[in-house]
């Protein structure tokens, strides 16, 4: 009896190679936990301050935390080149995300989402990002549910995804 090995796919292998070498800019979600050390909230925020340097379009969502880190970066290097997709209403926000939120440009809101639970408005909002990204950087831990699923659909549809632990 012969068993299968499931290898990745060639040609998934060259789409994230293609990616990957991709010059120019290329459209980057950066998403994570809200419970973030004030030191890797630091490193986000440059990660997504050189993101948006290199010309790459940063969309990410409202949250406190790795959210928050990446929003302060990107809003520092080109304004222009951030989207905020919110899992709710701008008014569902912490007053010190709302501070921040308005000075994002391009900002989205999903108030339909007002009645559902933080956690089921943000596994839809991470759905409509990774929908509009071609490459996701999540920085998360190992018990947390809804990134980590997030993680799965952005690689089931062939995005490249970096996962960072904080664990």
């Amino acid at each position: 009896m012969s068993q299968s090995i499931d290898l990745p796919r060639v040609d998934d292998f060259l789409q994230e190679l293609a990616t990957i070498q991709q010059t120019g800019s290329k459209r980057i979600a950066l998403l994570g936990s809200r419970h973030v050390p004030i030191t890797h909230q630091k490193l986000i925020e440059l990660m997504s301050y050189a993101l948006v340097l290199e010309g790459n379009r940063l969309i990410t969502s409202g949250a406190t935390g790795t959210n928050f880190a990446a929003i302060r970066g990107a809003l520092r290097a080109d304004p222009s080149l951030l989207t905020v997709i919110l899992p709710q209403s701008l008014e569902k926000q912490t007053r010190e995300s709302r501070e921040q939120l308005e000075q994002v440009m391009h900002l989205v809101e999903n108030p339909d989402n007002d009645a559902l639970s933080l956690s089921e408005a943000s596994a839809l909002c991470n759905q409509e990002i990774v929908s509009r990204c071609q490459q996701l950087i999540c920085f998360a831990f190992h018990d947390s549910h809804t990134l980590l699923a997030t993680c799965r659909d952005a690689e089931d549809q062939r995005k490249v995804v970096t996962l960072f632990y904080f664990d």
